[in-house]
């Protein structure tokens, strides 16, 4: 098994039990319905790590971008947890607004928040496209 494989397994597995751990405090959280979506983004980003693990042999990229897809994969997967982790504890609405109703961070947290969000955003659509170049077809039928 590639190190790096062996690497995202352990990741998404220790992602996931941050999530479970997230969902049995999440009514202590200043936002509880953020604190319930910091339990879902680690559910579903260790989830999501354990996928791409499963899928990583199949996967034909140039090192540089091997390393670029494991990297941002990682990244993305720890912030979107941890912002949303900060975001339910200082009560941020910033690009949540569903989750935020009626609450609103100091201008500097919600700042954090939204870089936050947006360097996940775009460390994720960067890992799906690498993961689609890396999952293309080679030749042959």
């Amino acid at each position: 098994m590639s190190d790096m494989r062996r690497r995202l397994l352990w990741n998404g597995v220790f992602l996931f039990l941050l999530g479970l751990l997230s969902g049995f405090v999440e009514q202590q959280f200043k936002n509880p319905r953020m604190g319930l979506a910091a339990h879902l983004e680690g559910l579903m980003n260790g989830l999501f790590l354990l996928v791409l693990a499963a899928i990583w042999s199949d996967f034909r990229l140039p090192p540089r971008a091997t390393a670029v897809t494991y990297w941002a994969a990682i990244y993305g997967t720890y912030v979107n947890w941890g912002v949303t982790v900060f975001a339910a504890t200082v009560g941020a609405a910033a690009l949540s607004p569903i989750t935020s109703a009626g609450y609103l961070a100091r201008g500097w947290e919600e700042g954090l928040v939204t870089a936050g969000f947006a360097s996940v955003g775009l460390a994720m659509v960067g890992v799906s496209v690498l993961a689609l170049w890396g999952l293309r077809r080679t030749g042959g039928v």
